[in-house]
């Protein structure tokens, strides 16, 4: 197939397809008919020697050639477009431009109230949504079409991301007011919880993906120690509020431990054992480094988000001296 005598309109047309697995829907996104989607279709099998796509049920489902094809489509259009909109003076208090963020709901708390205020009086026509994390433990949210922006722990990123440190979290106990084993034994909210007590104590733990490990049970294991965790939730919030309602604590970041304690009853203590503070960094795509509205979201979100560097910082925990064990 030669490019000089390849329909380039048809490519938008392929790339539609690829998105949507609909006839009917690719049409609406490019402003054709179901049937003017078919007919090109039919060109482009003919030009590219490949069925492309194969009915199944009531959708469509890509060869393995056309699925190949997706991701340099999206990669050109999104180039072509960032091209085109650098020629462009990007204003905010006109602009109808949508953004998608993936984090966890500890962004909900933390950085969503805050772009609300600055949407409703200088970007009212912009709309910016916070979705989950679809790859907890990497970077393929970004290859996404749709998302512009990743809010995650610090890892080794590959070298078509782009990133920028936003802010430490160290890590705080949280429990609910007046919790009876803690109360019974005189630890009193901001004090270091004795060691046997936070070992002692049933834990519940935010993750994903389900697991009964997480940073604090590596810090205890540091120290030839481990905790009793009997509960998880995929999601901050979920735990916060299971906590406020039961005498399971858990371990979260200290920013959002005060931000949400007064509200829902919860008190807050420091760990026994050092857990390294985690740092978040906000990540992208190397193609939207040039968008001036992507600048504008870049800027915006780290205004935001820094200051949470300035919160307080748990206190350091004191010495405990650690009974040997037995290794079985």
């Amino acid at each position: 197939m030669n490019i000089q005598t390849l329909d380039l309109n048809l490519l938008r047309i392929l790339f539609a397809l690829l998105q949507e697995r609909s006839t009917v829907k690719a049409g609406a996104r490019v402003g054709l008919s179901q049937p003017a989607v078919s007919a090109a279709l039919g060109r482009l099998r003919e030009s590219l020697g490949d069925p492309l796509f194969i009915r199944q049920g009531q959708r469509i489902v890509p060869t393995d050639f056309a699925k190949s094809l997706e991701l340099p489509l999206q990669r050109m259009y999104e180039d072509l477009d960032a091209l085109l909109k650098r020629a462009e003076a990007f204003d905010p208090t006109t602009s109808s431009v949508s953004f998608m963020i993936s984090g966890t709901d500890f962004f909900g708390d933390l950085l969503m109230p805050s772009l609300a205020n600055i949407l409703s009086s200088h970007a009212p026509h912009m709309r910016i949504q916070l979705t989950e994390l679809q790859d907890p433990e990497g970077v393929n949210d970004l290859e996404n079409v749709h998302i512009d922006l990743t809010l995650r722990p610090k890892l080794d990123f590959p070298e078509w991301v782009e990133y920028v440190p936003v802010f430490k979290s160290e890590y705080v106990m949280i429990a609910r007011e007046g919790h009876p084993a803690l109360a019974g034994a005189g630890v009193l909210p901001g004090d270091v919880v004795p060691m046997d007590l936070f070992c002692s104590l049933g834990h519940m733990l935010m993750s994903m993906r389900g697991n009964l490990t997480g940073l604090g049970d590596d810090a205890l294991a540091q120290v030839g120690r481990e905790r009793r965790v009997v509960m998880s939730m995929p999601s901050f919030s979920g735990v916060y509020n299971s906590v406020s309602k039961s005498d399971l604590v858990a371990l979260i970041p200290h920013q959002l431990a005060e931000s949400i304690a007064p509200r829902i009853g919860l008190s807050i203590y420091n760990l026994p054992m050092k857990v390294d503070p985690v740092t978040i960094c906000m990540i992208w795509h190397r193609r939207r480094t040039a968008s001036s509205a992507h600048q504008w979201l870049r800027e915006t979100v780290m205004n935001i988000m820094t200051p949470l560097n300035k919160a307080s910082a748990p206190a350091e925990p004191v010495s405990v001296r650690i009974p040997k064990r037995e290794v079985s």
